[in-house]
């Protein structure tokens, strides 16, 4: 594999007994590239990110992150990763400040100055105990955990659950940050908009499978969309179906 290769997988697939995780899912991620990983819940997305961290076992094929094995390479592989969960959960009573600390020094130490910073971007407070936190605010202590090192690959399943659209755009920021910096950054979503405004390219899964991986510019053009117009007086459809990008197209009296 070479070096410029950050995540790669072939035929990986896992089954839970007959139930379908995700099915011969092969795919190359360079490094510094921001890939979307797109697709309704329960399409394998999940399932796929906790395969590439070794929190499961493949039923065949096999993943390689920073040319290294999930399995045999773990320990120095996670310290080179920043992962968030898709289900946060923070056992005990600690201050977000407490917890990060601890985070950072598990971590071989983190200058504090780059936690604080992050915390500052999402308006996090870190007095605050993480257990009475909203759900939001215990997503920004997620995110300052997986970013605040700085690592080679950043994996975020479903990042922005929980956020306001303010600080959905303050991590957004965040990721473009990363891409400038060489980080690579693998982000599951079921949010197109989301996105779109982030990554190079989108690798669409559905059902445990993959359909598609294309660049971002490309994927507005393959939406296609139901619109429903109300006019005063009935309409010519023929007005409308020579229209570019149009097809379809159905009136009934007024109703386009």
């Amino acid at each position: 594999m070479t070096s410029d290769i950050a995540l790669l997988t072939e035929d990986l697939t896992k089954f839970y007994g007959r139930r379908r995780g995700i099915e011969g899912l092969s795919l190359e991620i360079r490094a510094g590239e921001v890939v979307g990983f797109l697709g309704p819940n329960g399409a394998g997305k999940t399932t796929t990110i906790r395969l590439l961290l070794d929190f499961l076992r493949p039923t065949r094929g096999h993943a390689t992150v920073l040319g290294l094995d999930p399995r045999r390479d773990k320990a120095a592989l996670h310290r080179q990763i920043g992962y968030l969960p898709g289900e946060l959960v923070f056992p005990g009573r600690d201050k977000a400040e407490d917890l990060l600390r601890f985070f950072a020094a598990a971590r071989g130490g983190v200058a504090w100055t780059q936690v604080t910073d992050f915390a500052e971007r999402l308006e996090l407070d870190l007095s605050r105990s993480v257990r009475t936190m909203s759900k939001g605010n215990k997503q920004k202590v997620g995110l300052v955990q997986a970013f605040m090192h700085r690592p080679a690959v950043l994996v975020l399943d479903e990042p922005t659950s929980g956020l306001d659209p303010l600080m959905q755009q303050e991590f957004l920021a965040m990721v473009r940050d990363a891409s400038v910096a060489g980080q690579t950054v693998f982000m599951s979503s079921h949010v197109v908009a989301e996105v779109q405004q982030a990554a190079d390219r989108v690798a669409i899964v559905r059902d445990g499978q993959l359909a598609a991986v294309e660049r971002v510019e490309s994927l507005g053009k393959r939406a296609v969309r139901a619109v429903e117009i109300h006019f005063d007086d009935p309409v010519d459809p023929a007005e409308f179906s020579v229209l570019p990008g149009v097809s379809d197209v159905v009136v009934s009296g007024p109703v386009l």
